[in-house]
Parts: structure tokens; sequence; C-alpha cells
């Protein structure tokens, strides 16, 4: 059975043990990149990162992203959203089909 794990400051990612998440605290030093490897080899199918960490970890998680598992995916963390997550999202879906499906570009007339 695949697990799930949740990786970043202790603030963000407490809660989500509630859910029966592993979580992992780790801060923007060297020794989060070594969290990582360990969760990549320890049978974690997805890997929840909050998106300070993940833009911290980027060349590390760099290494990862050809792999089918685990994903990695980065998330809001206790200090807001940054835009690293939906811009990650916007990136893979254009690398896949070609184009941005999913927002347009930004004059699209979305009526925002």
């Amino acid at each position: 059975m695949y697990k799930i794990a949740v990786l970043g400051d202790k603030d963000s990612v407490y809660g989500f043990a509630a859910a029966g998440l592993d979580v992992f605290f780790a801060a923007n030093d060297p020794r989060a990149a070594r969290t990582l490897k360990e969760l990549v080899e320890g049978g974690y199918a997805v890997i929840y990162v909050t998106e300070s960490l993940y833009a911290y970890l980027d060349k590390d998680i760099e290494a990862y992203r050809e792999r089918t598992l685990p994903a990695i995916i980065p998330i809001p963390g206790a200090s807001g959203n940054t835009g690293l997550g939906i811009a990650r999202v916007r990136k893979s879906v254009e690398r896949a089909v070609g184009s941005d499906i999913l927002f347009g570009s930004p004059d699209s007339g979305r009526g925002d």
C-alpha cells in the first residue's frame, strides 16, 4: 500500500497527522534534502511539500520530476499561498498537452 507524506515547517504540516498522513518537519536547510530523499526511497506515492520549502528544494525535486512515483506536490504553508503550487500545475499541464488549457493567457477575458 502506498503512503502519503507531508514535509514542511511544524506550523504548516502538523495538522495533517490528524488526517492520517505521515508528517515530517523540515526547515530550509540541507537536512530537508536528506529527508526528501528518504521519503522518495521510503515508498511514498505522494509527498506534499510546503511552497517555501519546495522552492528551496527545487534542484533536489528536479531530480525526481521524471519519475512516475512519487508525486511531489507543493502546498501553501501557514504563512500563506505564494502561487508556486498553481504555477507548477499550470507548467505540468502545459508540458503534457502543449498549451495552457487550464487558465489561458492572463488577458483571455475570463472576467476577473
